[in-house]
């Protein structure tokens, strides 16, 4: 068996992965906005910010590299930056009042 056996199976699973995952995130990121509309907390907005550059991040990466040709690293690393800098501010959400 060759390392690139199953190439095509690990691509769909990915995809569906990835899409599972902006579905999800997406939802939390609205319910998120919603309850920062509802109630004007800053704290709920941050989170919402949080989770959308999470949720962006996370499915970034495939997208640069499989529609604009981007280097699979170069999309990895800005997925990567992304999710930083969305947990910094979902930490940082909790942490305010």
């Amino acid at each position: 068996m060759t390392p690139h056996t199953g190439g095509t199976e690990i691509a769909m699973a990915l995809a569906v992965v990835k899409t599972l995952v902006l579905v999800v995130g997406s939802v939390i990121t609205y319910f998120a906005f919603k309850a920062y509309r509802r109630t004007r907390q800053r704290a709920l907005g941050l989170l919402a910010l949080g989770f959308a550059l999470v949720t962006l991040g996370f499915v970034l990466a495939g997208m640069l590299y499989e529609v604009l040709d981007v280097a699979l690293e170069t999309g990895i690393l800005l997925e990567s930056a992304l999710v930083l800098v969305g947990f910094v501010v979902i930490a940082y959400s909790l942490y305010v009042q």
